[in-house]
């Protein structure tokens, strides 16, 4: 008994921690200083510039994979597009690109608006 109780109090406190993870959706600053928006599109997310020399232009498809994202992510100066993986901590949008099968990558980190 006290043993079933535990696994019920363990895996109601894993959902609950799953219902609090820090949303990717929002509006998103780049380290180039433009706003990047990130809303849902279909069963992923999208992510589409909202000013600056690529205003409108989507950049990102993303894919929720536990507490990180997965996808492709296009650099909008030379539009080569990159495997890419991100986290959220708080109001920090850990964002990488990366070629080779993950050989080279880059990271960014964007803030929340």
């Amino acid at each position: 008994m006290l043993r079933k109780m535990s696994l019920a109090i363990a895996a109601t406190l894993m959902m609950a921690g799953a219902a609090y993870a820090d949303p990717i959706e929002g509006n998103w600053k780049t380290e180039a200083g433009s706003t990047a928006a990130i809303t849902t599109c279909g069963g992923s997310f999208c992510i589409t510039l909202k000013d600056g020399k690529h205003a409108g232009k989507k950049i990102g498809t993303f894919n929720a994979n536990g507490g990180t994202y997965a996808g492709k992510i296009t650099d909008p100066a030379n539009d080569k597009t990159y495997t890419g993986k991100a986290s959220v901590a708080g109001s920090t949008l850990k964002m990488s690109g990366c070629v080779l099968g993950g050989l080279i990558c880059k990271t960014q980190n964007w803030k929340k608006l």
